[in-house]
């Protein structure tokens, strides 16, 4: 089955989003979503016990880690990720506790830039080639899939929705074979993930329009 997860979203544990855990169950319903990730800045935030059922939405904690040079959201971890390691260091914890690393929007004016060298020796699993933040949208889109393919590594998309609006304007198609968060994490591990949706306004940009 295809699903609609937006991959790449903070909530209020992230001291400049303004999304709360509502607010995302929310928007993603009206977004027919079938679930997103949080990821908070370098904190791996614990899901409320009974938003899975309560939602009907697939929900996956992680994290997105500030290495030096790049930002990393990692999934299916248990500890933390401290923060400030090179590329390759953070990858390795990631993958020492069995998880997934994606680079995070590896190309986007006024954010990241990273070494094309680097990244290749890290060892990801996937590049995040759409992140509705990023600027030019088109234009790093276009950047960050040519990465992509240069690594052989699969899509995926997210928002990185800071306000409530914009969550799920970006997201991934995974093709998993239950909503089941095991089989759906399998799934990305696997490469089984495309991307889909847009970008963000200025004004959406500039948190004018919570």
């Amino acid at each position: 089955m295809k699903l609609r997860i937006d991959l790449h979203l903070h909530t209020t544990n992230s001291a400049d989003s303004y999304v709360r855990f509502e607010d995302a169950i929310r928007r993603c319903r009206e977004e027919n979503l079938d679930g997103f990730a949080v990821t908070d800045h370098d904190i791996l935030t614990e899901i409320p016990g009974q938003a899975h059922e309560e939602s009907n939405l697939i929900i996956l904690p992680g994290v997105e880690v500030t290495a030096r040079g790049a930002h990393v959201l990692a999934f299916d971890i248990s500890e933390p990720i401290p923060p400030g390691l090179s590329i390759p260091e953070t990858v390795e914890k990631i993958h020492d506790q069995r998880g997934i690393a994606i680079i995070a929007h590896p190309y986007s004016v006024f954010r990241t830039w990273v070494n094309q060298r680097e990244i290749g020796d890290a060892g990801f699993d996937c590049v995040e080639v759409l992140n509705a933040h990023q600027f030019p949208l088109r234009m790093m889109l276009k950047k960050n899939i040519s990465l992509a393919e240069k690594l052989g590594l699969p899509h995926t998309g997210g928002s990185d929705a800071h306000i409530p609006k914009t969550v799920g304007r970006a997201y991934t198609i995974v093709e998993a074979e239950t909503r089941d968060a095991e089989d759906v994490l399998s799934a990305i591990r696997n490469g089984h993930t495309s991307y889909e949706g847009g970008g963000i306004s200025i004004l959406e940009r500039l948190k004018l329009r919570v």
